[in-house]
């Protein structure tokens, strides 16, 4: 079990210039379709109770481009992430923990359409550095694989010769650099 040295006391927010969420998901049995949210916050918050993180992800800043068609329906087609209902991904953790050898582990709640699920997520951390300006950065990489259709995007097309066009787990990658909030 984590416990919270004094360096980690306080809230971290996350950079949004070196943050990132993104997942991956099998596509046509031959490759990886990969997308990245541009527009994300997280919070890491240390106290006398341990660690806890938050965060969240506006749908309608996924980066898929082309063609806009294929992006309006995974963006706002009730099949994907319905943006226009529920315009937000959101994560709460409900335990962390770190180990000293800088693996994580945060136990959690992801809500994708207004549906929570538990999660678990693993990953690294890295303790807190002084930067050249004199703040105070951290950073917590996670990756956890969901099955998509416990959050109701059960979409899918057969592929000609058998199989699906399009995996049902997904992998879910958040790199987090913090910045210590005075």
């Amino acid at each position: 079990m984590t416990v919270v040295t004094e360096d980690l006391v306080g809230t971290f927010d996350a950079d949004p210039d070196h943050s990132s969420f993104s997942f991956s998901i099998k596509h046509m049995k031959v490759s990886s379709f990969r997308a990245n949210f541009g527009d994300v916050e997280a919070q890491l918050i240390g106290g006398a109770s341990g660690l806890s993180l938050q965060g969240r992800a506006r749908v309608a800043s996924i980066s898929i481009s082309n063609p806009p068609e294929f992006r309006e329906h995974v963006v706002n087609g009730e099949d994907f992430f319905h943006a226009g209902k529920h315009p937000e991904i959101a994560f709460r953790s409900s335990r962390i923990e770190i180990d000293e050898d800088g693996s994580a582990r945060a136990d959690g709640e992801l809500e994708i359409k207004g549906i929570a699920r538990p999660v678990l997520a693993t990953g690294t951390y890295q303790p807190p550095v002084e930067d050249p300006y004199g703040s105070v950065r951290t950073a917590l990489e996670l990756i956890a694989t969901v099955d998509r259709r416990e959050w109701d995007m059960g979409w899918q097309m057969p592929l000609p010769n058998g199989g699906d066009v399009l995996g049902y787990e997904v992998e879910l990658t958040v790199h987090l650099e913090l910045i210590k909030q005075a």
